[in-house]
């Protein structure tokens, strides 16, 4: 029986295959990837000071509503595993900006298997696209409770709430105003505040 060579590159990797996440565990890369079902996604190799600024300006707010409650929040890299179509075997995982889980019995020492509660993405100019339609679609199926898009480009916050396992969007946050969670009671986020230092250029 051939035993397979251990994948130890980014270039060992055949784009053309679908992977499983037992798969994704062994590899020995440095590159993040991420995986859509099953199929490889490259992640860019280093966010904008801009989309760095954005996030950490949400993960403080973040941090301080959840800090005495259950639930805990996560922030990238750390592997999240969508079960998103009963036909699924493990074949998803994202690595998400910002994710709060209330179930922590999701939790095993690689990352988070199953949907979170609520989960952030920072847009860039590379992968706006990618946030705001195939993470969109992933998240929608997986029965995600609530989806934040935040732009650092425009200055905006959009919150999605899951209604009916159909995703339903806020009006646009803009500078002045304060994002609402739904889903969270209480989880108000000012949008001058995610973008304290953040040029719009």
């Amino acid at each position: 029986m051939k035993v397979e060579e251990p994948i130890a590159s980014y270039g060992m990797l055949d784009e053309s295959k679908e992977y499983t996440y037992a798969e994704y565990l062994t590899w020995k890369f440095k590159e993040r990837v991420e995986l859509i079902r099953g199929r490889i996604k490259k992640m860019a190799p280093a966010p904008s000071l801009n989309h760095q600024d954005s996030h950490h300006n949400t993960l403080k707010i973040f941090d301080t509503y959840f800090e005495k409650k259950s639930c805990r929040v996560y922030y990238a890299p750390v592997d999240v595993v969508l079960f998103v179509s009963s036909k699924d075997k493990k074949s998803t995982v994202v690595q998400p900006d910002i994710c709060v889980l209330c179930d922590l019995a999701k939790r095993d020492n690689h990352g988070i298997i199953g949907t979170p509660d609520l989960i952030v993405e920072i847009l860039s100019p590379g992968n706006t696209k990618y946030d705001l339609d195939t993470k969109f679609r992933l998240y929608e199926e997986a029965k995600l409770p609530e989806y934040w898009i935040i732009s650092p480009m425009e200055h905006t916050i959009l919150v999605y709430t899951l209604v009916d396992d159909v995703f339903i969007g806020s009006k646009v946050y803009t500078e002045g105003e304060t994002a609402v969670s739904k889903h969270f009671a209480g989880l108000k986020v000012e949008v001058s505040k995610v973008f304290e230092g953040v040029h719009t250029n």
